[in-house]
């Protein structure tokens, strides 16, 4: 390349030189070689320059090839140096039981609620009863929709509505806290502490309804603030309660209860024991001066009430109830005995009693569930469409309530019922059970009779989420 250049410069320069105008000739020979000199010095010039030119590209190429292969050497390096893996949650998270369940990480969490049971009852008396509400009835027992979660700072809630036969009833709606590992208060709608069975959840029920003590003793719902300590053998629950929602619409109801609840529940190698009692006492105040006491017979899908106190005169009641259960596996049974007594100032008090025995056993392979005191949620090991049927329980159960006591006749009634309970995977279940029915003293008379017998059945599909 500098050959190249030089010859170049020196051709420029000799046809710039040498060649001289025809003029030129005659001049002398002295102008002539200082013309000379001076080409050549520019000549020398020009190669210096030439040569310094050449030194710096040189440099410059040296310097582009080290920075090139500092490069290489660094991209070869992040080639093997580890990926560090990405172990941040993301900030709302969704997960799903039943429903799709919504949570961040400083606390918050929504999920939607529901159920719906659809049920087909029917009663069948003595001919000589007559009333148009025996016979074959269908009914949405439930159609529940609501929500819950948690808030920061250890806080959850529940707002649940009933939304059957096209009305609004609030059932659950709660502000929880949990204080400690083991202690939550509530506040707000609930259930008061009275019945095994009765805290035990509808949807996981072995019969259709419950035990008659409880609709006949008006366990429900109510408003109040309660506190409950869950251990690893023991359950304490206590509360203080005014009426249920519906009710405190009127300014003059000023009535409120108090309940407590209290239950062993030690486990015996694979075997779960339970034994409980509760306590209740209530004061009506402005809101009532009767008491009434009374139930369908086995099915809702009638509002005949076969035993009924009628309304009586009471300022008060109180009522205590015993309970207990053991569950192995398949096998389940339970037990309850409750005492009602109404409290009439200058009369006697009257003392009602009702309860129930029951024996079940699951004929596939499945486990009765069992949690915090009282029946969970069957879940089929191998569900419908999962290569199984699902799980199927069968159940017996022996139900008596005597509401005669002194001055008040409100009848006898015992039932001997049998369920069978398909449950083809977690969140749907089919119930079908029968009930024989004996009564004395009954309410509703059946001609000039008041002892008979009658016979109840129903089914019941239902789902939830």
């Amino acid at each position: 390349m500098n050959n190249t250049v030089r010859f170049s410069v020196l051709a420029l320069a000799c046809a710039s030189g040498w060649v001289l105008p025809a003029q030129a000739q005659s001049a002398d020979s002295a102008a002539i070689q200082q013309e000379l000199a001076a080409m050549r010095a520019q000549m020398q010039a020009m190669n210096q320059r030439i040569d310094t030119l050449e030194g710096q590209l040189v440099s410059a190429n040296a310097k582009a090839e080290a920075a090139t292969a500092r490069a290489d050497s660094v991209t070869a390096a992040l080639a093997k140096a580890p990926v560090a893996s990405v172990t941040a949650k993301p900030a709302t998270e969704i997960t799903w039981d039943g429903a799709p369940k919504i949570a961040t990480k400083d606390g918050w969490s929504f999920k939607p609620r529901g159920r719906l049971q659809l049920d087909v009852g029917t009663l069948t008396t003595p001919a000589t009863l007559v009333s148009t509400q025996k016979g074959i009835a269908t009914e949405f027992r439930r159609l529940y929709i609501g929500f819950d979660g948690t808030i920061p700072g250890g806080f959850g809630y529940r707002i649940e509505a009933d939304l059957a036969n096209s009305s609004v009833q609030l059932t659950d709606a709660y502000l929880t806290y949990k204080a400690s590992k083991a202690v939550t208060v509530t506040l707000g709608q609930q259930k008061p502490f009275q019945s095994m069975e009765d805290m035990t959840s509808d949807l996981y029920t072995s019969f259709m309804e419950r035990a008659a003590f409880n609709s006949a003793f008006g366990y429900e719902r109510r408003v109040g603030l309660s506190a409950t300590y869950l251990g690893k053998s023991f359950l304490v629950q206590g509360g203080v309660f005014a009426d249920d929602a519906a009710a405190l619409n009127s300014d003059t109801n000023n009535s409120y209860s108090l309940d407590a609840r209290v239950v062993f529940m030690p486990k015996l190698g694979d075997a779960q024991l339970h034994l409980g009692g509760s306590i209740h006492t209530r004061k009506f105040n402005d809101v009532s001066t009767t008491a009434r006491y009374s139930v369908r017979p086995f099915v809702h899908t009638t509002d005949l009430r076969l035993v009924d106190t009628k309304a009586f005169s009471a300022t008060s009641e109180r009522s205590i109830g015993l309970e207990a259960a053991y569950i192995n596996g398949r096998f389940h049974a339970t037990a309850e005995n409750h005492w009602m007594t109404a409290s009439r100032p200058g009369l006697a008090d009257p003392t009602f009693n009702g309860g129930f025995a029951e024996l079940g056993y699951l004929l596939t392979d499945d486990v009765t569930a069992y949690k915090a005191g009282g029946y969970d949620r069957i879940r089929p090991k191998t569900p419908l469409g999962k290569g199984g049927f699902g799980a199927v329980q069968i159940n017996a159960r022996y139900d008596w309530l005597d509401l005669n006591s002194g001055a008040i006749i409100g009848g006898q009634q015992q039932i001997a019922g049998i369920s069978a309970v398909w449950i083809p995977t977690d969140y749907v279940r089919f119930i079908a059970n029968y009930g024989h029915i004996w009564l004395s003293d009954a309410a509703v008379a059946a001609g000039t009779s008041r002892k008979y017998q009658a016979d109840s059945a129903g089914v019941r599909a239902q789902f939830d989420f």
